[in-house]
């Protein structure tokens, strides 16, 4: 099965770029860029250059914003043909500003993701894709630009009970939204260090460290990413590390979706668990060396 479920955000990303270091209220010269993005969509399409095939649930609405992404993401290979397309409401925007020294600021106004709620999950309780009496099986990529309701329904929905589960906060400020699936068996957890910190409710010195805290607390699969530092990957109470190659950054937002993607793919593909932490890094790597 080359499937994926990819449910959460898929929005239009509006970057923008400045070549040096920036700080808060800086007014530099730069470039800005408005592509298809959001945590989803992002994993998705990483998804396909790995030659699997996601399928889009989220909320994309009517509007010509809505209508041209939805054409986008079609015409990228993905299955477009469950996602949910509100009349009443907008489609959602990511805005953010980089420099040199990384990310500035960003706001994700994901709020029709968020009103639309469960609808976007009909077509695997309607027989589409699965349903109580027969979940889907394969893998579903989940992130935190759901609510933190949502998340706890699924945390509890039978239709999601034999899916391989991928979660992503989508931001630090939304890894809270993940604790109630912390503890599913079927669950594998992407975050970065403040992330692992913030679920752990306290400050972690490493991704090893980090990794090992989040097993503690019941986590059953943990990958915890640190920028240029040591990543680690904590399962069947071993934990492993690697480095990332070192690349010059020329953008940010993206790369921890980049890297589960291209982890995913590689478990997929059936590689070892540290080779799959180092294709994971090497994909997160080439993405932000290149715009």
């Amino acid at each position: 099965m080359t499937e994926v479920l990819c449910i959460g955000s898929v929005l239009w990303d509006i970057i923008g770029r400045h070549d040096r270091d920036m700080i808060a209220g800086n007014d530099r010269p730069g470039h800005i860029t408005r592509l298809p993005g959001g945590v989803a969509l992002n994993v998705a399409m990483t998804l396909r250059r790995f030659d699997l095939a996601p399928v889009l649930l989220s909320a994309v609405g009517t509007d010509p914003e809505g209508n041209e992404l939805a054409r986008a993401c079609a015409v990228m290979g993905m299955d477009t043909q469950h996602l949910f397309r509100p009349d009443d409401l907008p489609t959602d925007r990511y805005m953010a500003i980089e420099g040199a020294n990384g990310l500035i600021a960003a706001i994700a106004d994901a709020h029709s993701l968020e009103a639309a709620g469960d609808a976007i999950l009909a077509p695997l309780h309607d027989g589409r894709l699965g349903s109580a009496a027969t979940p889907y099986t394969g893998t579903i990529v989940l992130d935190g630009n759901l609510t933190k309701t949502l998340l706890e329904q699924i945390a509890d929905d039978p239709a999601f009970a034999a899916a391989d589960l991928r979660l992503a906060p989508a931001s630090p400020g939304k890894a809270g939204r993940l604790l109630p699936l912390l503890h599913h068996p079927k669950a594998t957890i992407y975050v970065n260090l403040e992330e692992a910190g913030l679920l752990c409710n306290q400050t972690l010195p490493d991704a090893p460290s980090a990794a090992q805290t989040l097993r503690d607390k019941g986590a059953t699969r943990v990958l915890v990413t640190n920028g240029a530092h040591a990543a680690a990957f904590a399962t069947d109470n071993q934990i492993l590390s690697a480095l990332p190659p070192k690349v010059r950054q020329a953008r940010v937002t993206g790369a921890g979706d980049t890297f589960m993607a291209a982890h995913i793919a590689a478990e997929r593909a059936g590689a070892a668990p540290q080779t799959s932490l180092q294709d994971g890094l090497a994909a997160a790597a080439h993405y932000v060396s290149v715009l």
